[in-house]
C-alpha cells in the first residue's frame, strides 16, 4: 500500500473516530439513554483506533537494533 493512501485512510478512520466520540456523548445526554446503542458505538470505535494502529506501524519502517 502507497503511503499517501495509507495516510489518507488513517484521517477518514480519525474523522469517524471523532463522530463516533460525539455520538457516544450526545446519546449520554439524552433522557433515554440506550446503553445497547452506546456499546455498540464504542465497540466499533475500538475497531477504528486498532485499524489506525496498524495502519501507523505500516508507516514507520521496522528498525532492526
Amino acid at each position: 500500500m502507497d503511503s499517501e493512501v495509507i495516510t489518507r485512510r488513517i484521517q477518514v478512520l480519525r474523522q469517524e473516530h471523532g463522530d463516533l466520540e460525539a455520538a457516544i456523548e450526545a446519546l449520554q445526554t439524552a433522557p433515554a439513554v440506550d446503553q445497547l446503542q452506546i456499546a455498540r458505538i464504542k465497540k466499533r470505535k475500538l475497531r477504528i483506533k486498532d485499524e489506525i494502529s496498524q495502519l501507523e506501524d505500516l508507516l514507520i519502517p521496522d528498525i532492526i537494533a
